[in-house]
């Protein structure tokens, strides 16, 4: 009789990644990003478990949205209290903080609960080329 394979938190070795943001749509960009992190290209992958590796995603500001997205899509969010709805325009999160549309994006594509919480810590995104964690000798990962 065959048992499916279930990944045990001591066996997970975890990687890191860095990716290259630089003219790739945000959505294409997020999913795989999403998808390393989940731990969806290893053979171990384990719904219940974090089986994922750190990602490192450089050049945020150079993302791309297609068609009229840039003008036309916005983050919205309420802050609790009667009429607090906020929008904001893309346009205006890419020229200020272009790494919270990409976390934003990839936050969104990830588990609801606990088990995403503990993948997107897993997450580094950076405005430009240059990162922080040359000591961890990230792989590069071409999609």
């Amino acid at each position: 009789m065959r048992t499916t394979y279930m990944a045990k938190p001591r066996e997970i070795q975890r990687k890191w990644y860095v990716l290259d943001a630089t003219g790739k749509p945000l959505g294409r960009l997020a999913t795989e990003v999403a998808r390393i992190l989940r731990g969806k290209h290893k053979p171990i992958y384990t719904p219940h478990i974090d089986t994922g590796d750190h990602v490192i995603v450089i050049n945020a500001e150079k993302v791309v949205l297609t068609g009229q997205k840039l003008q036309q899509k916005e983050y919205i969010r309420h802050t609790g209290y009667p009429g607090g709805l906020k929008r904001i325009k893309y346009e205006k999160i890419m020229q200020e903080k272009p790494e919270r549309a990409v976390e934003k994006a990839i936050k969104g594509m990830l588990p609801h609960n606990r088990l995403g919480r503990a993948m997107a810590r897993k997450l580094r995104v950076y405005r430009g080329p240059d990162h922080k964690h040359q000591a961890q000798v990230p792989e590069n990962w071409n999609f």
